[in-house]
């Protein structure tokens, strides 16, 4: 095994990727083979050639084709991940030996030379196109929509060549950025629909990097919507009805017969499907799959199905089911059906019937420890009688064999090398909705793409884990001679700094670590919605990501500025003082408080406004306040007034209070109007006759990128946990404007940052969480 791992490594591939290659022993053997051809032409294998000979290993269906494409990527005429995908889309659709080496070089690029001439000149066209455009939006015009026009011009073109291009020429027509170029674009009057709870309007888009974990936005682009994205040939899905089109969809002889039953039956509409298995609370990257499944049917005019994948009655529990609905909600979804698998029990069953029947499943006595993994021994059973599996069958129904006695395995070699995955399994164990009628329960294998049939689903939609599935999930419905749907994987949406694992969170609730899972330090859906989290920025943020087919890691940081673009915009804003220290105003012009009216979005004082007491003695941040002069220090000093925000009055310190520490207790000051005094160099919040509420500090959990690392983190990710990650404040004061308030409502503390009312509130005691902190400048606060 060394041996084969050094191998692998040598021609590029990451050592964690070269040992879960050789756990599937077929592709091994065939990466080796493919390896040993291309030493015949080359001496040394790079790291790019690497990828391409691996690429090619993972999914060339026709092996004997391997030494003919192998020769093309040793000897560097096949160079690029493009040029192999159109390789193997030509030998796929060119069966018949031989190969036309003609027509095979012209379909992949082979010999294609682009000059920098070309390229200028393709940049040079497209940008005239657009140049009015450009002239308008300078730097804030979708600079990607110029690199997909070049791209066309050129298809076997360098990306990033193409990309200098268009920078220069830019650079050339409009100059180097002005200030008002590297400003974010102002959002239009009118752009959000509350409706969708889905942004019509976003930041740049985000080119999600596969398995490095990064994503980064071009300078001024202009991000399309979600449901721009995701309408019409945005993505490169099939047409409805047009399924035999895509690649490895397997035609039979059934094939056109049940499309058009199928299309009939859709209306000629998308019809999709959220299928969440509810044994968990969903997470970030649950809202991906919410907005891609949700939002490609809306987006197309089709509908989607919530359907729940329940067919592991050990771990379902009904707070998930009815958790996982109110979170499609909370985003902003209606699922045009709720549906279980459980609803297609007697269905599957038959179709389990009619499979061994077909003599493409048996039943088998193997234990599930001996079949795990990609290279169990072979079945005894494989090849028994098929009414005597029938028998079997029914005797598992029955409830006659014993659990982890008999399952029932299909025969079919699965993507991965998997051999013969099980279709059902025994469990005397009741099931939520069908109580003891069932005693066998199908697998998500035999589940998933049936359910998927019977409902008619037109675009399944995956995270690419399930890619490896896709074969597997073709040949069923095929075996069975059933409408099949068109399977498509796109990227998992991962964080740093976060674990998602229901095993992982429920060690750290027991730990003592977290509280539930709706603590505001997880990212769980339950837990950012409770700390202040707007579902239309989470919506956002997916969109932000794109629609991407490649796995990503995200910083959080990408969330939270998502996050305070929304709340920047409708979240009140009110005063707060979370460190008080008591200020008396000896020259009051009043016996009694003065009502003040502040605005509630002080750019936008048409938005509304709410009244604030101002009395004699009034609460300041003790931080506002520096008894010795530092350089740069802005606010209150013994020798420095500062403004008071929304009152119009500027104080001087007359005198301090101290206790017998030392400590200042109090201030004393005199006040005059703003407008017949110098003009300070600050202004600071304040509060008057307040109420005093609980305020919950968040921050980072983990302290590591990846807490689930050994490497990054050798003790387990327990050991990687933050324990200043949550500060209480038990009694800040607050502006009595916000009494009355209700849980989730968000507000904007100025100077301070945006913050949500907690579910623990009670009505003579607020608890906000803090959301975000501001976003502003490093010396706002100086």
């Amino acid at each position: 095994m060394a041996d084969t791992l050094d191998l692998f490594v040598s021609v590029g591939l990451s050592e964690q990727k070269a040992k879960e290659t050789i756990k599937n022993e077929v592709l091994t053997g065939e990466l080796k083979n493919i390896i040993n051809e291309a030493r015949k032409y080359c001496s040394t294998i790079d790291k790019s050639m690497g990828v391409l000979l691996y690429g090619m290993a993972t999914r060339l269906k026709s092996k004997g084709r391997a030494n003919f494409l192998t020769e093309y990527i040793a000897t560097k005429r096949i160079t690029t991940e493009l040029q192999l995908q159109s390789a193997l889309d030509y030998v796929k659709s060119h069966p018949v030996d031989p190969v036309d080496a003609a027509a095979f070089e012209e379909a992949c690029g082979v010999g294609v030379v682009v000059t920098p001439e070309q390229i200028e000149d393709a940049v040079e066209e497209v940008i005239n196109q657009y140049k009015q455009d450009l002239l308008q939006k300078r730097y804030h015009f979708n600079i990607g929509m110029l690199m997909g026009k070049a791209r066309g011009k050129l298809k076997w073109a360098d990306g990033k060549a193409i990309k200098n291009e268009i920078d220069m020429q830019i650079l050339d027509l409009l100059g180097p950025k002005t200030d008002a170029d590297k400003e974010k674009p102002v959002k239009a009057k009118g752009a959000k629909s509350s409706k969708d709870n889905v942004p019509k309007k976003l930041a740049n888009m985000v080119k999600a990097v596969a398995d490095e974990g990064a994503g980064a936005s071009m300078n001024g682009e202009e991000t399309r919507s979600l449901m721009e994205q995701l309408r019409g040939h945005a993505v490169n899905f099939h047409k409805v009805g047009e399924n035999f089109k895509t690649e490895g969809y397997v035609v039979t002889p059934m094939t056109m017969k049940l499309l058009k039953e199928h299309v009939q039956a859709v209306g000629g509409k998308v019809w999709t499907r959220f299928p969440p298995e509810p044994n968990g609370i969903l997470h970030i990257g649950h809202a991906k799959a919410i907005n891609f499944n949700f939002g490609y049917a809306r987006a197309n005019g089709g509908v989607c199905y919530l359907r729940y994948d329940d067919t592991n009655p050990e771990k379902e529990e009904e707070k998930y089911f009815t958790g996982i609905r109110e979170m499609v909600e909370w985003l902003g979804y209606k699922p045009w059906k709720i549906t279980h698998s459980s609803d297609y029990f007697h269905e599957l069953h038959a179709m389990g019937v009619e499979l061994i029947k077909r003599d493409h499943a048996y039943v088998c006595h193997q234990k599930l420890e001996e079949i795990r993994g990609h290279n169990p021994p072979p079945s005894p059973w494989r090849n028994r009688p098929i009414q005597e599996s029938l028998r079997l069958f029914e005797d598992m129904r029955k409830g006659k064999i014993a659990e982890g006695e008999a399952t029932v395995r299909m025969k079919h070699i699965m993507e991965d090398g998997k051999v013969d995955p099980v279709a059902f399994r025994i469990k005397f164990t009741p099931h939520h909705r069908t109580g003891d009628e069932w005693c066998i329960y199908p697998t998500y294998d035999f589940t998933h793409c049936l359910c998927d049939s019977l409902e008619n689903i037109t675009h399944s939609l995956c995270t690419k884990e399930f890619q490896a599935r896709r074969s597997s999930y073709y040949w069923l419905c095929n075996a069975l001679d059933v409408y099949c749907p068109v399977q498509w994987e796109y990227g998992r949406l991962n964080l740093y700094y976060t674990v998602v694992s229901k095993r992982k969170i429920v060690k750290l609730i027991t730990e003592g670590i977290v509280r539930d899972w709706d603590d505001p330090r997880l990212f769980t859906l339950t837990a950012l919605r409770r700390r202040g989290f707007p579902p239309e920025a989470i919506n956002n943020f997916c969109a932000k990501v794109g629609v991407t087919m490649a796995q990503v890691i995200i910083d959080p940081n990408m969330l939270e500025s998502c996050v305070r673009d929304e709340l920047n915009v409708t979240a009140p804003r009110t005063m707060a003082v979370l460190e008080p220290l008591k200020i008396t105003i000896t020259n009051f012009p009043s016996e009694k408080a003065i009502d003040i009216d502040v605005p509630d979005f002080p750019a936008e004082p048409s938005k509304g406004s709410h009244k604030v007491k101002f009395a004699k003695t009034i609460f300041i941040e003790k931080t506002d306040f520096k008894e010795n002069m530092e350089k740069g220090y802005r606010r209150l000093t013994p020798d420095q007034p500062v403004g008071l925000r929304h009152a119009g009055y500027v104080i001087t310190l007359e005198s301090m209070v101290k206790d017998k520490k030392g400590e200042i207790t109090e201030l004393k000051v005199k006040c005059q109007q703003a407008d017949t005094a110098e003009k300070p160099k600050a202004f600071i919040h304040w509060v008057s006759e307040p109420v005093s509420c609980e305020i919950r500090l968040y921050e980072r959990l983990f302290k590591h990128k990846h807490p689930e690392d050994p490497e990054e983190v050798p003790g387990g990710f327990l050991t990687d946990c933050n324990k200043d990650s949550l500060t209480v404040i038990p009694a800040a004061l607050l502006d009595a404007s916000v009494k009355g308030a209700q849980v989730y409502d968000k507000f904007q503390f100025e100077r301070i940052g945006y913050f949500s009312i907690d579910p623990d509130s009670k009505p003579d005691k607020l608890v906000f969480n803090r959301t975000v902190n501001l976003k502003e400048d490093a010396g706002k606060n100086v």
